[in-house]
């Protein structure tokens, strides 16, 4: 009994030393990502629309390198991606930096921050699975589940704590604050993963074709994408939700999101196994939803916080129940190709929903995002009750 309870802690730490890796990357992303749309509209002048575009682009560059990073991990092994990645996320605050200092020439200012959106999706392309294959490699396959919940907490526990902390740094330091901090995360992960040993997919030759690939694993990644247009209109527009009905602190329904998020993977990390991937997936849909019509109709910003957890509820469980299905379709010298490809359609989602909103806010007013938001996850939640009757009838 002490010998198994001895092995499954030393499972998790050896799973923490791999997932810090994403927790790092995504802590970056989120120091910036409450505090740009408001630099962009607010002080620079540019429209929502603009905006969101510009927020976008990190998941257009984070599209082209999934699939790159796919290769990588599968020909060279993960270490490889988590380095470059590393590089790139150290870079992205040198542009906020410039980006800060010509704040008072706005084209200019706006060309560095595309120049960082763009590097932040390619950071974020080749650290997307890179942890998680690593993991795999090191602790095995069996884990699998386990290791794709741990990600996730760390990928949207830092993604809400760096948010919340982004905001409180602008404040005091501006984009430079931001900049600094981003630059010295990088080299101390690009200086940790140079300490771990690489680990190599063992038969290469069979692995296939990273677009057969993506083929396999599309119905559970559409399915994903829709679920994530919620995570998509909080992240990116939820201070300017608050700003416009003159609610105080805003970011905090990111951290309420994330702490949710994050007790959901923990508490309901059984399920998975326990009810398979499609019932989990479906129920998590629906609370979502459930989550964002909250929002949409909150008449204070306490209903809104509380819309804003169980939004974060709901969206804990979506990744890993699809995620185990997307992986368990193909081959295992494929995994890599697999996680890069289902990971994919999150990033389209969070690349369309940024223009799409910013366009809806623009055009027929922001207390229009989140009941849209609300639909688009019930299409998803449509869409995964007929994978489960397709499954059925199989």
């Amino acid at each position: 009994m002490d010998s198994s309870l001895h092995r499954k802690e030393n499972v998790n730490l050896q799973l923490l030393t791999y997932v810090c890796f994403t927790f790092v990357g995504y802590f970056i992303i989120g120091l910036s990502l409450s505090v740009l749309p408001i630099f962009i509209s607010k002080n620079l002048g540019f429209s929502l629309l603009i905006a969101g575009l510009v927020i976008s682009l990190q998941y257009v560059s984070t599209f082209f390198l999934r699939a790159y990073s796919g290769k990588v991990i599968d020909g060279k092994g993960p270490k490889p991606a988590v380095l470059f990645s590393m590089i790139s996320f150290s870079l992205t605050g040198v542009f906020l930096i410039l980006a800060y200092y010509f704040k008072l020439s706005p084209l200019i200012s706006l060309s560095f921050l595309v120049i960082t959106r763009l590097l932040t999706g390619c950071a974020e392309g080749m650290i997307g699975a890179s942890p998680i294959n690593w993991a795999m490699m090191a602790v095995g396959e069996k884990h699998t589940a386990k290791i794709i919940s741990y990600n996730g907490v760390a990928c949207y526990g830092a993604l809400a704590i760096g948010a919340s902390l982004g905001v409180t740094i602008e404040h005091e330091f501006g984009l430079y604050g931001i900049g600094i901090l981003s630059i010295i995360l990088g080299i101390l992960g690009f200086l940790f993963a140079k300490t771990k040993e690489n680990k190599t997919n063992t038969n290469p030759q069979e692995a296939q074709s990273f677009w057969k690939v993506l083929g396999k694993v599309a119905p559970f990644g559409v399915c994903l994408a829709l679920g994530g247009i919620g995570f998509a209109s909080i992240s990116t527009f939820i201070t300017l939700y608050y700003n416009h009905f003159h609610w105080n602190n805003g970011a905090l329904c990111l951290s309420v999101f994330g702490g949710l998020f994050v007790a959901g993977r923990l508490v309901f990390s059984n399920v998975i196994n326990n009810y398979g991937g499609i019932k989990v997936a479906i129920a998590c849909l629906l609370v979502e939803t459930i989550g964002l019509l909250f929002i949409a109709f909150a008449p204070n910003a306490q209903i809104a916080l509380i819309g804003a957890g169980i939004t974060g509820l709901g969206f804990s469980l979506i990744f890993p129940a699809l995620g185990v299905m997307a992986i368990k379709s193909v081959s295992p010298s494929s995994q890599g190709s697999a996680l890069a490809g289902y990971g994919l359609f999150i990033d389209i989602s969070l690349g369309v929903a940024g223009p799409i909103i910013g366009s809806v806010a623009d055009f027929f007013g922001m207390q229009f995002i989140f009941p849209f938001s609300a639909a688009m996850v019930f299409i998803g939640l449509g869409l995964a009750y007929f994978l489960k009757m397709k499954s059925a009838k199989h």
